[in-house]
């Protein structure tokens, strides 16, 4: 088994099967608030079995390159947005599923500006700041009953760039 991970800029495209990019991109879908503001709308597949929507306050520590990926997580029952409250890239760690089993990690380094939505029961790496502060705006189901599944792998990937 290939144990390393090349890092890939984030881009929609590469992407999609995972989630959703957040970032102004092209002409804004409204002009509002006096001719002031572009809104770029609903961005987000925000998808949640049960529960509610809610928005929590992450404070990731700052990780370094190159980084031992042993573990992905999924949240079977809500998607997960994560928006950076600065402008500092962070690392974005996905993963295929199939039946039941993460398959095929692959990594991307946000752009400033970029946030990112996981769409419900997708494999991904933990909150991964580059730089700190590491605060992150997270938006994701609040309800009752478990939320989060882990695959902890029996050989570890090195992430590199």
């Amino acid at each position: 088994m290939n144990n390393r991970i090349k890092i890939a800029p984030l881009t929609a495209q590469a992407f999609a099967p995972y989630g959703d990019v957040l970032e102004v991109s092209g002409t804004p879908d409204k002009i509002i608030n006096q001719g002031k503001c572009g809104r770029f709308h609903d961005l987000a597949n925000l998808d949640f079995a049960d529960g509610k929507a809610g928005i929590s306050i992450f404070q990731g520590e700052k990780e370094t390159l190159p980084l031992t990926l042993e573990m992905v997580e999924r949240h079977p029952e809500g998607s997960q947005a994560f928006v950076p409250m600065s402008a500092d890239p962070f690392l974005v760690v996905v993963a295929a599923d199939k039946a039941g089993t993460p398959i095929d990690p692959r990594a991307f380094l946000t752009a400033p500006g970029q946030a990112i939505n996981f769409h419900r029961g997708t494999w991904h790496g933990v909150l991964t700041p580059l730089s700190e502060p590491g605060v992150f705006a997270v938006i994701d189901r609040i309800g009752n009953g478990a939320n989060l599944e882990e695959h902890w792998f029996t050989q570890p990937y090195i992430i590199e760039q």
